[in-house]
């Protein structure tokens, strides 16, 4: 049965301009500087650098005391804000930390010759037959780029008939694996880490050492693997000391031949701080990367525009849609400007407070003296949501006299030592680390003695914890730690 009802709901919706501001704060750098081309292209309206006419430029301080994260409104822009010429343009945007007169050094674009066109160009110096070099550059292409082959032969002769249309058969591919061994760096081609580090012995001045190796990786190499050494020692009827030098031989290998080609082309992704802090007379500074404070302006053409057809009296439809579509370019550009401006405060507030909670380290750059700190911890100190934080720590860098470091690695829970006190757990990572650094490598920490080692320091934490730790910094387990 049908029913009508009056029900009084409050919800909160964000305004398009608050949206936008969301995306703005979450992107570092580089892809805000992408956003920004991206912008320009699309408003017409928007412009960058200084308007043409001399006009007092706002400046921004470093200290944003009467910040407000909702200042952008849903509400339509007064056209006639475009037009006053009584006071300063509220537009205009420039940073304190930036000139126009700064360097903008880029990294150059340098061309390389790729890893596999390199090993093409060695290939050329062999005489093969035209169904050989088919098959030989059809396994240079299926190298990858830790120089591995990770395919069965039977693999490759179905791929050859399906894809090249040439039929052949196991006996001629591994033929033609031997050729690609002779490569360089040697040991590419290899369809194993075992197979890797053969090709490398096998290309080494014999000597006892070299033997003893050579054994060890084609007949015991689960045991080498899992560093089993009492069992190399009965096995061969050795000395340590044979052993370590045998041991010693292999450890010189390289198991990603691929990785040592310098000239492999690989994109390197350089990271862009989004903030810079130097310490000044014993106290910190902190400042925006300079290209997070473009100077923009709304284009002074599109306002005469807009004044012009404003003007008119007899005013057609086409001029309507001109005066509509001005108005959305403008009122786009000025919404953008404002909520770059925000970004930047925002960034700059949530900085600020970060550096101020975690002053001791930024001050000496000891990762032990960072302190427990949670979104919420920020968020309370600068008044804004846990979400825009978060939106602010994980994905910005941040440039200090210690070294770059993501900003959502000073976040870590609280744990209490055996005083009552909280401390950070990145605090206690590096106590781990500095403990498995130092051990005897010959009879490495187990996990329980690793408890032990922290409760005597003062950090009663579980042995399933310790592992957590240890995992996390991406640690082995004792037995692969041990060396002979």
């Amino acid at each position: 049965m049908l029913k009508q009802s009056l029900h009084l709901k409050l919800s909160q919706k964000l305004s398009p301009q608050q949206i936008q501001l969301m995306k703005l704060i979450q992107l570092p750098t580089l892809a805000f500087e992408q956003r920004l081309k991206e912008e320009l292209v699309e408003n017409p309206a928007l412009e960058t650098g200084k308007e043409n006419e001399p006009a007092e430029v706002d400046e921004y301080e470093d200290n944003f005391d009467d910040f407000d994260s909702e200042r952008i409104e849903a509400e339509d822009i007064n056209i006639d804000e475009y037009l006053s010429d009584d006071e300063t343009p509220e537009y205009k945007l420039q940073a304190n930390n930036f000139s126009a007169d700064d360097d903008d050094y880029e990294t150059p674009i340098i061309a390389h010759e790729t890893f596999h066109q390199d090993l093409l160009n060695q290939l050329n110096t062999f005489i093969l037959s035209d169904s050989d070099r088919i098959i030989a550059e059809f396994l240079v292409g299926s190298i990858d780029d830790t120089g591995y082959i990770r395919r069965e032969a039977q693999d490759i002769v179905d791929d050859l008939a399906f894809t090249q249309g040439v039929y052949t058969n196991e006996e001629t591919v591994e033929r033609i694996f031997a050729i690609i061994h002779e490569l360089e760096p040697i040991g590419v081609g290899a369809r194993n880490l075992q197979e890797c580090l053969l090709l490398q012995l096998r290309q080494k001045t014999p000597n006892s050492a070299i033997e003893l190796a050579k054994d060890i990786i084609q007949n015991q190499f689960e045991a080498f693997t899992r560093k089993h050494y009492t069992k190399l020692l009965l096995r061969y009827d050795i000395t340590k000391d044979q052993l370590k030098a045998g041991i010693d031989e292999i450890e010189k290998l390289n198991p990603k031949p691929g990785s040592s080609f310098s000239g492999s082309g690989k994109i390197i992704e350089h990271v862009t701080p989004d903030f810079l802090i130097k310490i000044v007379d014993g106290e910190l500074e902190l400042s925006l990367n300079g290209r997070n404070a473009p100077e923009l302006h709304v284009s002074k053409d599109y306002q005469e525009m807009l004044q012009t057809y404003k003007d008119s009296r007899n005013a057609s439809a086409s001029q309507k849609d001109a005066v509509q579509f001005i108005k959305q370019k403008l009122d786009g550009a000025k919404w953008f400007i404002e909520a770059i401006k925000q970004r930047q405060e925002t960034l700059f507030v949530t900085m600020s407070a970060i550096v101020d909670y975690q002053k001791e380290f930024f001050l000496t750059g000891d990762e032990t003296k960072l302190k427990p700190m949670i979104l919420k911890d920020i968020a309370d100190r600068i008044g804004l949501d846990i979400s825009t934080v978060s939106r602010v720590a994980n994905s910005k860098y941040v440039d200090t006299p210690y070294g770059t470091y993501l900003i959502k690695n000073f976040f870590s829970e609280a744990m209490i030592n055996d005083q009552g006190e909280e401390v950070s757990t990145i605090e206690i990572k590096k106590i781990l680390q500095n403990i498995i650094d130092q051990e005897d490598k010959q009879k490495p920490h187990t996990d329980d003695k690793l408890t032990e080692l922290l409760k005597e320091k003062g950090y009663p934490i579980a042995r399933r914890t310790v592992a957590k730790y240890r995992e996390q910094l991406d640690i082995p387990v004792a037995r692969m730690r041990k060396r002979i």
